[in-house]
Order: structure tokens, then C-alpha cells, then sequence
């Protein structure tokens, strides 16, 4: 494999192979997908009304970081904006935000201060695509809404105003991050300063490639990528993901899983081509993780603990 250490704060996730994402919203209240705002063609007045709803009685993030110790995995990645444009954390940039809902603290902060009691990796992911912010391009592809809503002025400029002083945010208040998740950029924009930001804000973190610039590995998803399966070493760090669901990342009250023996299989190929694995659970409106996914992590947790040996440090 042709990577190689960075020689500075990235190489820890030379180190660390197996992560936990975590999906958590919204969408987590009718439980059906994360992307269903768009895939419903929810109006946004309708859509926004289920902040009222969260309030979620069992969020504890030290029993995701158990959950994820038990699987084996070694850091976790949040998604703190994901389509819809809800904001898990405290920002000053919207309103549209979970301190603004019944539950009404910052659900960021408390996964961020879990994570640096128990010194577990924290990475940030961050959706490019805003569902609600006006001022987004909306443009009808795939993740966004078909059309503009009546009172939006879309405004690029504006809108990579309102995404940076997030970013800066993501970046200053919650002590040490180890990695940043862009995800969704239907924009087409270039711009190297966004990630130069992040690593002025955050030395050592890890960026992927789905932002506005060069990136510092691949992030192939679930099986739709043949090469993950074709190629017999990489030539450049990737991470793969995928969910213990098949038809959504966020939490889906009816999902079909993947076995567990299917999800092992992903995890070994990887592992054993010198890749990253970030598998994905979604936390139910309560913030507890569903007896399937959790089923499905401690069986690999057990199996990982006897096979680790053979699959780390082989590429």
C-alpha cells in the first residue's frame, strides 16, 4: 500500500481503523430517513415543526462510546448537520437549532465531552447540502429539494459565508477534533481555504474528499465502489463506510439489516488492504441505538477481538 505516515497529528488514524458514525436528527422522530424531507417533498414550514418533538430522554453518549468500545471501533463520527440543515450543536449562525427544542442543550457538546473524558477520537461531519438555509443554491439534484422555497434568495456567496462561520465554530468550541466529515458537495465550488481553515483551527485533524478541496482519504460508500472489492492493495488512504441498515443511515422503525456476517466481510477486505472502516449507527428519537444495531456490534466486537491480529498491519 502506497500510504504512508503523514509524519505529524494525522497519523493517528493510521492507527485507528474501525470508527462508529453515528446518524442523529431530526428525522430520528418519524423514523423512516434521513433524507425524507427531500424524498417526500416535505415543505419546509411542515418539516422544521418537528423540532418542537426532540427531546430525547435517554441521549447518552457514554453508552454509544460502550457500544462502540464493545465493537471494537476506536473513534466516532458525528453528524452534526446533515440534509435537513437542523444544527446539533449551539451554533449563533440559525435558530434552527437543538438548544431551541425542548431538549435544549447542545447534543454536540455532550458527545464532544464524553469523548475527551474517555480521550475516544471525535470527528465532525458536516453536510454541504441545507435543505433550509434561504440563501442555498437550491439546484433539484438528488439530495437537495426540487425547487426553491417561495421566500428563498439563493446566494452562494452568502450561503459559503454562513457554512464557514460554522465551520469556524465546529472547529473552536469543542475542544480537540480529530477528524472532518464534508459530505454532499452539489455545488461544484472550489475552495482550498475551507480545509486550510480547519487545519490552522485544528492541527492533526483528518479531512475526506467530499469537501471543497483536496483531502486526505477517500470515503468509498457502502458496496456501490467495485474497486473496494477489486483492488488487492489501495493507493491512497480511504475509509470506507456503510450502515448495519440497508435503507437508511438515520434510524428507520422498519429497517432491513445487513447480516452480521455481511458487515464482517466488508470489515476484513478493508482492513486487510491497509483501509479504514467507519460503520454507521442510527440512534432512535430517544438517543438509544436499536437492539438490531447493537446486536450486530457486540457479535463484531467478538469476532474482531480474535481475528484483529491477522487483518491490522498486513498491507
Amino acid at each position: 500500500m502506497m500510504a504512508m505516515k503523514f509524519g505529524d497529528g494525522r497519523d493517528w488514524f493510521l492507527e485507528k481503523r474501525f470508527g462508529m458514525f453515528v446518524h442523529w436528527g431530526l428525522y430520528a422522530i418519524n423514523a423512516w430517513q434521513e433524507q425524507e424531507q427531500q424524498r417526500l417533498s416535505i415543505p419546509r414550514q411542515e418539516y422544521e415543526k418537528l423540532i418542537s418533538r426532540f427531546n430525547p430522554a435517554n441521549f447518552d453518549p457514554d453508552a454509544w462510546i460502550d457500544l462502540a468500545q464493545k465493537a471494537g471501533m476506536e473513534y466516532l463520527t458525528f453528524t452534526a448537520k446533515h440534509l435537513d440543515g437542523f444544527c446539533m450543536w449551539d451554533t449563533d449562525q440559525t435558530d434552527y437549532k437543538v438548544t431551541r427544542s425542548p431538549y435544549g442543550k447542545d447534543v454536540l457538546a455532550k458527545v464532544a465531552e464524553a469523548c475527551h473524558r474517555r480521550d475516544f477520537p471525535l470527528c465532525i461531519y458536516y453536510c454541504l447540502v441545507d435543505n433550509h438555509h434561504p440563501s442555498y443554491p437550491i439546484s433539484g439534484k438528488g439530495h437537495a429539494l426540487k425547487q426553491p422555497e417561495p421566500d428563498d434568495v439563493p446566494n452562494l456567496e452568502k450561503y459559503l459565508g454562513y457554512v464557514r462561520k460554522q465551520v469556524r465554530e465546529l472547529c473552536t468550541d469543542y475542544g480537540k477534533i480529530h477528524g472532518f466529515w464534508w459530505d454532499v458537495n452539489q455545488l461544484d465550488h472550489v475552495d482550498p481555504s475551507f480545509n486550510a481553515m480547519i487545519r490552522e483551527l485544528q492541527p492533526g485533524v483528518v479531512i475526506n474528499d467530499r469537501g471543497f478541496s483536496e483531502a486526505d482519504f477517500g470515503t468509498p460508500e457502502r458496496d456501490w465502489v467495485k474497486s473496494i472489492d477489486e483492488d488487492l492493495e489501495f493507493d491512497k488512504l480511504v475509509e470506507a463506510c456503510n450502515s448495519v441498515g440497508k435503507e437508511s443511515w438515520g434510524y428507520r422503525i422498519d429497517e432491513d439489516y445487513f447480516t452480521t456476517v455481511h458487515l464482517m466481510r466488508g470489515i476484513a477486505n478493508m482492513f486487510a488492504k491497509g483501509g479504514n472502516y467507519l460503520l454507521n449507527v442510527g440512534p432512535d428519537a430517544d438517543g438509544v441505538v436499536p437492539p438490531q444495531a447493537v446486536e450486530r456490534l457486540e457479535k463484531i466486537g467478538n469476532w474482531l477481538g480474535n481475528v484483529k491480529e491477522a487483518l491490522y498491519g498486513t498491507a
